[in-house]
């Protein structure tokens, strides 16, 4: 075998929590393997036991800084079922679907404009320097303001719906401990045209780069899978807050449909491997070979059946449009389908403000307790599954979370793989700018491994590349 090549590689930056990289390499050299390992672990899972079902909506949030909502309202719906109520008042319903959009469009606003456009406004082989927020800031103001204004809207939406900008304490078992007074409701009406504006424009930005780079988007570690998502009940909307399952091959076609997510396990395996603590779960009756699969923006546009807003349903049409109607799979396109979602999220804001329930005073309801609940949201990132049992003393006995990044894992490897392979096999020197094309993939699904994993601090990243032998002939560590 001939002499390793030098890897100068920067961490998996502007993703949030800690994981390591190895390229395998087979006796010719070649790239045989590459994997992504998340290498930290907190046991979230256990830790929550004993803790007092009312208490569980706000813990669990304590998971994230980035999409706390999420796991907020996941966990308030497991414990929703838990006392015993199968249906909220209109005002809790109308308050909580609130606060889900403005946290769904705050973190795409967050990661698209912050994390992800410095890679397609410069390229991605751009210098590190350059490839930052604070970049786009200085090229392109206008972009940047708005970015930054959309942003805290989505905030201001959760602060008046949970309390706090992150880990508010609206959600509890049963409905929500606040209405939305008339002079913050007519607050947030004076921004929404501006919202609306700005999301479409933001919306354009991506679908002009895309078809301008169409070529390069469908090469770019873009592999045919099986997608999953909730679904609106009946006529399978897309629904960001409540619904059933489906799943869908490479070609659209349903593996199940409209299955009760209370039966998630019936469905869903969780795999182990000996490299990671992130689990990888597959579709059972495919198994772990053939039955992973992937979540998120794009794959609810692959799983919906259309959009029940008009501007992001023409929006995810054109999508679409791009492989024919048929599924997309190209991972870069999960950066379109978010601007869809924002775009979706602010027309969705805009029906709820003007719906006088969310000024109602019936805010809780109340039922028969139970043992067993389950709670299953689409987060930002995706599926996102909270299971637990309660004991008769309130205390919680079992906890089981699937995060949206854990859906993904097996995407996520196969991701990196498809870059490495591509970029050790072009160049006897692998440039920053190169690696940095491993980043943009992974960077592409918003991994949150810190949710996936329960890690705790910042994203340093480890790179080691392993001969046929396994030995290590080459590693480089660099702390965020």
């Amino acid at each position: 075998m001939s002499e390793p090549r030098l890897i100068e590689i920067s961490p998996v930056t502007r993703v949030e929590g800690h994981g390591k990289v190895t390229i395998h390499l087979d006796a010719d050299g070649a790239v045989d393997e590459a994997r992504l390992h998340i290498v930290e672990f907190r046991g979230f899972e256990r830790f929550i036991r004993g803790r007092l079902l009312w208490e569980v909506p706000v813990i669990v949030q304590r998971l994230c800084g980035i999409c706390p909502v999420s796991h907020h309202l996941a966990a308030a719906k497991a414990m929703d079922m838990i006392v015993g109520v199968d249906e909220l008042p209109p005002t809790a319903e109308k308050m909580r679907r609130l606060m889900h959009y403005g946290q769904v469009m705050q973190s795409h606003v967050l990661h698209f404009f912050h994390l992800a456009s410095p890679d397609l406004l410069f390229g991605f082989q751009a210098p590190a320097a350059k490839r930052n927020i604070f970049e786009v800031l200085a090229e392109h103001p206008e972009l940047g303001r708005r970015a930054i204004l959309m942003r805290k809207f989505g905030q201001d939406v959760i602060e008046a719906t949970a309390g706090k900008k992150i880990h508010g304490t609206g959600a509890i078992p049963g409905g929500i401990n606040r209405n939305l007074p008339v002079e913050t409701r007519d607050a947030l009406l004076e921004q929404i045209d501006d919202m609306e504006l700005w999301a479409q424009n933001g919306l354009a930005l991506i679908r002009d780069y895309t078809m301008k780079n169409l070529d390069m988007v469908k090469g770019f570690a873009a592999f045919a899978s099986s997608y999953m998502s909730l679904v609106r009940e009946g006529d399978g909307a897309l629904d960001l807050y409540h619904g059933n399952l489906r799943a869908v091959n490479s070609d659209g076609s349903a593996i199940f449909d409209q299955l009760d997510y209370e039966r998630y396990h019936e469905v869903l395996v969780e795999d182990v491997r000996s490299w990671s603590y992130m689990k990888f779960p597959f579709i059972d009756t495919l198994g772990p070979k053939d039955g992973w699969y992937r979540v998120g923006p794009l794959a609810r546009m692959n799983t919906v059946d259309f959009i029940d807003t008009p501007l992001a349903d023409a929006a995810r049409t054109e999508l679409l449009e791009t492989n024919h109607g048929m599924p997309q799979h190209a991972v870069l396109g999960n950066h379109w389908a978010r601007l869809i979602e924002v775009l979706h999220c602010v027309e969705k804001i805009r029906d709820l403000l003007h719906d006088p329930d969310l000024q109602g005073t019936d805010l809780v309801a109340t039922g028969t307790r139970r043992h067993d609940g389950i709670g299953v949201i689409e987060a930002p990132r995706g599926n996102l599954i909270h299971h637990y049992e309660v004991d008769e003393n309130d205390q919680v006995t079992y906890c089981n979370l699937i995060v949206s990044t854990t859906h993904n894992n097996e995407g996520l490897n196969r991701a990196v793989k498809a870059v490495a392979v591509r970029a050790l096999s072009h160049q006897p020197t692998i440039t920053e700018g190169m690696l940095n094309e491993v980043e943009v993939a992974i960077r592409a699904y918003d991994p949150c491994l810190s949710c996936a994993t329960h890690a705790l601090g910042q994203m340093p990243l480890k790179v080691e590349i392993v001969d046929a032998a396994g030995n290590v002939i080459h590693q480089r560590t660099r702390d965020a």
